[in-house]
């Protein structure tokens, strides 16, 4: 009796396990404004100081989309550098006069130009990494970013060298006008990076 009770259960657990997993067909889209963060380095002993940009003008490659290259891939964000945001006007005064106002024209822009995911598995964030194509002081670079998506929110983190957009005048200004803070030391890598928010609307295809 218990051999057969075990077999019943065996067939019952090796039926359910092939049992093919439904495809899912899933519509994807952007929800909000897209938030862009920053931190600087300062000192010897490397202190970050960190901000956002208040004016940022996003406008994305398509609203809706079956996956994360349709609606980010062509995406792009002019970002207002007199708007920057690090929580003390007058560390922002001297950002805006001392730093960017020493580089050319007062907007940053950035667009997407590539994605490629990592990590698929269902129930578990999604990773990868995208490419974004920055512009500062007249000059363009492609930069490498990756990206988490969990729970309807993707944030992407990077790193620039200001030294690859000709910002070492800018640099040498900021450190002289805060000397002191820095110890004299201003560091040349500043980390970048983005959120926004994505719903995603997924059914069995029939």
């Amino acid at each position: 009796m218990y051999k057969i009770f075990l077999s019943l259960v065996t067939a019952s657990v090796l039926a359910f396990a092939t049992q093919p997993t439904p495809k899912m067909n899933c519509t994807l889209s952007q929800e909000g404004a897209v938030s862009i963060n920053w931190k600087a380095y300062k000192t010897p002993a490397k202190i970050g100081v960190g901000g956002v940009f208040d004016k940022v003008i996003y406008h994305p490659a398509s609203k809706e989309g079956h996956n994360f290259r349709q609606i980010l891939v062509g995406s792009t964000v002019s970002i207002d550098t007199k708007s920057v945001n690090s929580k003390n006007k007058g560390r922002d005064a001297k950002l805006v006069s001392f730093f960017f106002e020493q580089m050319t024209g007062d907007t940053l822009t950035a667009k997407i130009v590539d994605i490629h995911a990592k990590s698929k598995e269902t129930g578990k964030p999604k990773t990868g990494t995208l490419i974004a194509e920055i512009t500062m002081n007249k000059i363009t670079k492609k930069i490498p970013m990756n990206y988490i998506f969990d729970q309807g929110t993707l944030k992407a983190d990077g790193t620039i060298d200001l030294f690859d957009f000709s910002a070492s005048k800018a640099l040498q200004s900021i450190t002289k006008a805060c000397f002191a803070k820095h110890q004299g030391k201003t560091w040349n890598d500043v980390s970048i990076g983005f959120s926004t928010h994505i719903k995603a609307v997924c059914e069995p295809v029939k």
